[in-house]
């Protein structure tokens, strides 16, 4: 394999990493949101 061969896997191996950790962190810091409760109206 020829350096820039072996430069271009580098930079595309990190790159997806980045952007697997960044949407990873956006999925788990973006709050839930909050939808109706079904089984409140069995409660009563």
């Amino acid at each position: 394999m020829n350096s820039s061969a072996l430069i271009m896997m580098l930079i595309t191996e990190v790159v997806v990493t980045l952007v697997t950790i960044y949407y990873f962190i956006k999925v788990l810091k973006t709050p839930p949101k909050q939808e109706p409760d079904s089984f409140s109206e069995n409660d009563k």
